[in-house]
Order: C-alpha cells, then structure tokens, then sequence
C-alpha cells in the first residue's frame, strides 16, 4: 500500500490543491517500509491526481480538499482521508494503526475567490471564509 500525505515542511499541508509536496510511505503488514517526497512542481488540482496514480498511490491523507479533487482522486481510485493535521510520519502510521484523528468538516467549498490563504486558517468545509 503507498499513502500520500500533502505535505509542508514535514507537516500535514492543509490544502491539497496547493500542496508544495506529498510524502510518499510504502506499508506492507501496516508497517512503513518505505518513504520519499514527490515534490509537485507546477501541478494544479487537477494534475495532482495524475501525478499521485502515477506513483501507485492507494490513499491520500490531507487538510483540506475540495469535492473536484475528491472526485479526481476517486476516478483514480484513491481513496481520500481529509481533516488530518501534525506530522506526516505520524499520520500515516496512524492511519495504518486504525487511529487517526480527522476533523469532519475538511471539505473545501470556497473556491471562487482569491486562493492567496491556507485552508487551515478559516476551517474549510465550513463555505465561510473569515478574510
């Protein structure tokens, strides 16, 4: 199993479409085997979910993510697990053991203004922006 979990600076990055990097951890018998960073380059919403099937990705774990890249991601036959938050080491291996915390409301339904802020910062799911 590979897990992707969006990543800034070894944390869990609170908005998938802008995400600077993924942490990749391969899991065999739910023990980490294996991990890299895929850093995204250019790659917008869309093109992440290319780039995640192309590495065999199973599972993303994430902040934020809107119900487009959900639905990209699904077609890709990668599962989604929003709301994460902390490191991306610990997610993963909480997500393996069963037990990671996720906050319920990671959907990002904002999109139609300026993309200049961090998911993070107004409670994406919430459709209310705080800026």
């Amino acid at each position: 199993m590979i897990i992707a979990v969006t990543c800034e600076n070894n944390e869990v990055f609170q908005h998938f479409g802008h995400t600077p990097a993924f942490a990749l951890f391969t899991a065999e018998n739910n023990l980490i085997t294996n991990e890299k960073i895929l850093e995204c380059g250019d790659s917008g919403h869309g093109a992440l979910a290319a780039l995640l099937a192309a590495e065999n990705v199973d599972v993303v774990i994430c902040g934020g993510i809107g119900g487009g890249a959900i639905a990209a991601l699904n077609n890709a036959n990668i599962k989604v697990i929003g709301g994460a938050s902390g490191n991306v080491r610990t997610a993963a291996e909480e997500y393996l053991a069963g037990k990671l915390k996720v906050r319920l409301n990671f959907r990002c339904t904002h999109h139609s203004h300026d993309e200049g802020h961090t998911c993070g910062d107004h409670g994406c799911g919430s459709g209310k922006c705080s800026h």
